[in-house]
């Protein structure tokens, strides 16, 4: 997910990502402390995504 796709998003929208991104990251953190991660770069994939995510949120939260 580039900046461009999450600034077209609402605020609701970013909200739902938010969150489940945020059960994805548990899940593979999960997986990982188990030693069934397969994808391990996924996990860094999730964390810029939700930084992404979050930084657009108080982008939009400041301009209104």
């Amino acid at each position: 997910m580039n900046s461009a796709e999450v600034r077209a998003l609402s605020s609701d929208q970013l909200n739902d990502q938010l969150l489940q991104l945020k059960k994805e990251q548990f899940n593979l953190r999960f997986q990982a402390a188990t030693g069934q991660l397969e994808k391990t770069h996924r996990v860094d994939q999730i964390r810029k995504d939700i930084a992404r995510i979050k930084t657009v949120m108080r982008q939009k939260s400041a301009q209104a």
